[in-house]
């Protein structure tokens, strides 16, 4: 007869059978998850292949130790209490901690798996997961080491900085709205490239987004009021028919 209890079970059959020990002893691994009894059985999985594992199950305890102490990889849920996970890895890496992070979500669909990865996450897993699968994914991080910091985006002068979510023309700072800064970094990805409407439309809002598609048009024109007309410039494009685009120095 089994010896473990119907929680235990539970959370086995929800992280499925660790693989065998690869090389991670003595790797030491932050796990940030709010569900107390998942956090441990991810912790005792963990140390069982070899990782040293500190355990933490809110926001600002899982930021303070990731900004203070030394570790391979970080484990990071993002429905946590006090500050959400998207929030811990935006603050890390805005302050330069480039630390691999794997991020849990109960939430499966590509636009959060798209965000994880926009604010500087290395690697998503959508809950439930496979412990084996885990296991190989933190192997990976540990073995590929810290993100070199994002590139700048650029086109001419106007600059945005994908890690600090900043964006400046010409040495100026100019203060935009996470949407707008989401548009903005679409375009700059492909410098003098028209993007298809459509595809901004997707990768901005979403593909569940219900409303008006000439929503992107009206956020190109609050991009022009803060970013070309001030500055004398005509760097945000319209094709007509056809898409938007960013020129240098128009």
């Amino acid at each position: 007869m089994s010896s473990l209890s119907p929680a235990e079970r539970v959370l086995r059959g929800r992280l499925g059978n660790a693989g065998p020990r690869g090389h991670t002893d003595g790797v030491r691994v932050l796990v940030v998850e709010d569900e107390a009894a998942l956090a441990e059985a991810i912790g005792r999985g963990l140390r069982a292949e070899g990782f040293e594992v500190e355990l933490t199950h809110d926001g600002p305890d899982g930021l303070w130790r990731a900004r203070e102490r030394p570790y391979a990889a970080i484990v990071l849920d993002i429905l946590l209490p006090g500050m959400n996970g998207f929030a811990v890895c935006r603050t890390l890496r805005s302050e330069g901690v480039w630390t691999p992070i794997l991020v849990l979500t109960a939430k499966d669909g590509e636009w959060d798996e798209a965000e994880a990865l926009d604010i500087g996450a290395d690697d998503f897993l959508s809950k439930p997961f496979s412990f084996v699968v885990l296991v190989a994914r933190l192997r990976a991080l540990v073995r590929r080491g810290g993100a070199p910091r994002p590139a700048l985006l650029s086109a001419g002068d106007l600059v945005l900085d994908p890690a600090t979510h900043t964006c400046s023309r010409g040495g100026a700072p100019v203060d935009l709205t996470p949407r707008e800064l989401a548009l903005l970094a679409e375009l700059l990805r492909r410098p003098g490239e028209v993007v298809p409407k459509a595809e901004l439309l997707r990768r901005v809002w979403g593909d569940d987004f219900a409303g008006d598609a000439n929503v992107v048009e009206v956020y190109v024109g609050y991009l022009r009021r803060k970013l070309d007309t001030p500055f004398g410039r005509r760097s945000l494009q319209t094709v007509r028919g056809v898409g938007y685009r960013v020129v240098a120095d128009a």
